[in-house]
């Protein structure tokens, strides 16, 4: 199940964990991308707080945590790629994963349908 915010980041539940990365929407809206810093492994988060930081061709910007929760794992690869994030963003262009606070708190994102909506809108 798929899930997404409106900061065009997109949630993937993984048994007790969700894994996290921005949309192919948010990939061609900010071009190629040169430089990705990832949280730490074990850091609480609470929704909203700046946990990633990205830099492309055009712009820099912060990937906030869309939910309460910890992170569990970052994706080193694509530190070392950055690239991978706009040649696979739905895979494995992954930012982290992440245990969260309270599961029931998925519900309150889009489907797949209502982010395509968000995004013609």
């Amino acid at each position: 199940m798929l899930r997404f915010t409106e900061e065009h980041e997109w949630l993937k539940q993984d048994g007790d964990e969700v894994v996290v990365g921005i949309t192919q929407y948010a990939t061609e809206q900010l071009g190629d991308l040169v430089f990705v810093e990832l949280p730490e492994e074990g850091r609480t988060v609470a929704k909203g707080d700046e946990v990633v930081v990205i830099e492309s061709v055009k712009a820099a910007s912060d990937i906030l945590a869309p939910l309460d929760g910890q992170i569990t794992e970052v994706n080193s690869a694509i530190v070392a790629n950055p690239a991978m994030v706009n040649e696979d963003p739905m895979e494995n262009g992954w930012f982290f994963r992440m245990i969260l606070a309270d599961p029931t708190d998925l519900d309150g994102l889009m489907d797949e349908e209502g982010y395509r909506k968000f995004v013609e809108s």
